[in-house]
């Protein structure tokens, strides 16, 4: 096994979080990641700071517990994040809500096996060495598939590494498999196979989602920000699941995409279509953002926090998750 691989297996599979005040100042910083969403065309053409009349600074992260550690330190007032980074902050005390729900399991994420590595079904992973991103969602899933599969992380030799450092892993040969979001996932699919996806890994019971979150007292004092800001996300997401053609890969949002995420525009257009995206009116129902502690998205994000427990990944679950949510920026919206 490569040294380098070692020492990030190493680090702590949790964020420390240091509690301080939010940074003030007129600019607001957004951070969003590099997995292909219709809503990141608006960071590239300024759509977001034209709804908003706001200037604001988009930053680019790995994770989302990089964002969270962001959002703590009070660097990040928005960001866009997972459902298990989200867990794992808010049980160690991070006051945040979700405004808009951004996706739900789908084939966007999946578990990806090396060809000859001999995996073909799931209790293949046995003694094989896999990866995820610290306290993502595929770190996540990826821990869930094992626990259904009766196998400890020893059992499979589990490595929490950044995206980045999955793919030049991958890439030497120290990997057998890997849960991976893209552009990671075209890049490993070129010489593995998708083992199982998002979708599937919900479908056997562990659900995860991405979502927008502010700090709580950024929502309270920067209400018309975030529907306006909402409203670009769906806006951009309706577009893209009614007119298909306006998003293939000849097109300009594809083009778009490739230029601030990376990849191809043919790889954008193909991650698109591996999202599963919730309508605005829809995430405004007990289903999803509202409904407090009875709410969907409050129930997935309990549960992965009594997992992530389970899994001595935090040291507490809360009583409830439900004032972590909020369906007021999505009302009206389509």
């Amino acid at each position: 096994m490569n040294k380098t691989l070692y020492k990030f297996a190493l680090a702590a599979l949790t964020i420390a979080i240091p509690f301080t005040a939010q940074a003030a100042g007129s600019k607001i910083v957004v951070g969003y990641q590099t997995d292909a969403l219709p809503s990141s065309v608006a960071i590239a053409n300024g759509d977001f700071a034209k709804a908003t009349g706001t200037e604001i600074d988009f930053r680019k992260f790995n994770s989302g517990a990089e964002i969270f550690a962001a959002i703590a330190s009070g660097d990040v007032q928005v960001g866009y994040v997972g459902s298990s980074p989200f867990a794992a902050a808010t049980s160690r005390g991070l006051d945040v809500k979700a405004f808009h729900l951004a996706t739900i399991s789908g084939t966007d994420e999946a578990l990806v096996v090396r060809n000859g590595s001999g995996i073909e079904k799931p209790a293949d992973l046995k003694g094989k060495k896999l990866a995820a991103a610290p306290v993502s969602t595929d770190h996540y899933q990826l821990l869930a598939v094992l626990k259904q599969e009766k196998l400890s992380e020893r059992d499979a030799q589990v490595f929490a590494i950044p995206q980045p450092d999955i793919v030049a892993a991958w890439n030497r040969g120290d990997l057998d498999g890997a849960f991976v979001w893209d552009p990671a996932l075209t890049e490993l699919k070129k010489t593995g196979k998708v083992l199982l996806t998002s979708r599937q890994v919900a479908d056997r019971g562990a659900p995860t989602f991405t979502a927008w979150v502010a700090t709580a007292a950024f929502t309270k004092d920067n209400p018309a920000f975030l529907k306006g800001f909402a409203g670009v996300v769906e806006k951009y997401s309706a577009s893209f699941r009614n007119d298909k053609a306006a998003w293939g890969p000849d097109s300009e949002n594809a083009r778009t995409l490739a230029k601030l995420l990376g990849g191809t525009p043919a790889d954008q257009a193909s991650a698109l279509n591996n999202l599963s995206l919730v309508p605005a009116e829809q995430q405004a129902t007990t289903a999803w953002l509202a409904g407090g502690e009875g709410g969907g998205a409050a129930k997935i994000l309990k549960d992965t926090a009594e997992f992530l427990k389970e899994q001595k990944k935090v040291t507490a679950v809360l009583p409830s998750y439900g004032g972590f949510f909020t369906a007021d920026y999505v009302k009206g919206l389509r």
